[in-house]
């Protein structure tokens, strides 16, 4: 299971109702902001979920509005000593890009109570855990060097409960020791092996997360059957050539990306001033129903689809 918090909604400036992009993924104690523009750590306070825990930002592009909040964001946590370890991943152009912010006019020079780390992206594996890992993929956006964000939970034998009660395994630690792939020895003497108590293997929840986007064709295959894809709608079909120009989708074509991938659940973020929310939620559910515009502070749970 993956829970994401939305906590800006906006494309390229803020507005009324909605702060400039970034987001938090979590799975267990594991955190996961995705961009920071301007204003987001404010938005992190006010969604609840603090700054506790929040060392890994990934940056999807070097544009402003996916960067700026780190300046306050960094700023703070050298005063509020709030993490030992504060990892951003972004690709090279992104880098040079926040290096330059943070350490020519936010740090200039000052000790850092925890350790920073800059991390260049390339598509493969950044990360992984016991029962999850994360893996960036590139996305066409301008020219810019770009990145998507593939969350997903390793594949996994579900343990059959009411097999094991047949069996007479008892609760407790012998369970565990069959979950992990080991035989146990009952008091009768009998030994039961994992096959009996496990049943096929079944895939895990698969979170895929595409910042700023222009094409989508070389994302169906990252796409495909996805649990859950959040995605840019920056304009409407009516302006598809200003969406082609700028680099930017459609709701349209994200609702067809997300037709023809599979997936089960789709969010539209990057939400332009220029239109209303309705109009968006329109034409992406013309095509595909599972369809949902975010808005700042929505809060939703990804599971497996069954």
């Amino acid at each position: 299971m993956f829970e994401i918090v939305f906590l800006g909604t906006s494309a390229s400036a803020p507005s009324v109702h909605r702060g400039l992009a970034a987001q938090v993924v979590m799975h267990n104690e594991h955190r996961f902001l995705i961009d920071c523009g301007e204003g987001t750590q404010r938005q992190i306070l006010q969604s609840g979920i603090g700054f506790k825990r929040l060392e890994r930002i990934l940056i999807t592009h070097g544009h402003l509005d996916h960067i700026l909040g780190l300046a306050g964001l960094v700023s703070t946590f050298t005063r509020w000593e709030t993490a030992e370890r504060l990892e951003i991943w972004a690709g090279r152009w992104a880098l040079e890009r926040i290096r330059t912010l943070l350490f020519e006019i936010v740090l200039k020079g000052a000790r850092l109570p925890f350790e920073l780390q800059f991390r260049e992206l390339t598509p493969g594996r950044i990360f992984e855990d016991t029962d999850f890992a994360v893996t960036a993929f590139p996305v066409q956006h301008r020219g810019a060097d770009s990145f998507g964000f593939a969350f997903e939970e390793k594949a996994r034998r579900p343990f059959l409960a009411e097999r094991a009660a047949a069996l007479g395994v008892p609760a407790g630690p012998i369970r565990r020791d069959l979950v992990a792939g080991r035989a146990v020895t009952l008091p009768d003497g009998r030994v039961v092996q994992p096959d009996e108590v496990l049943g096929p293997l079944m895939p895990g929840v698969r979170l895929v997360h595409v910042g700023d986007c222009g094409e989508t064709g070389d994302l169906l295959a990252v796409a495909r059957d996805a649990d859950a894809l959040v995605i840019e709608a920056t304009y409407l079909e009516v302006e598809a050539d200003m969406a082609r120009e700028f680099g930017h989708l459609t709701a349209g074509q994200a609702a067809r990306l997300a037709r023809a991938a599979g997936v089960r659940q789709l969010y539209l973020t990057h939400i332009s001033r220029r239109y209303r929310e309705r109009d968006v939620i329109d034409e992406a559910q013309a095509t595909f129903p599972n369809t949902i515009v975010a808005r700042d502070f929505d809060h939703f749970t990804v599971n497996r689809a069954e």
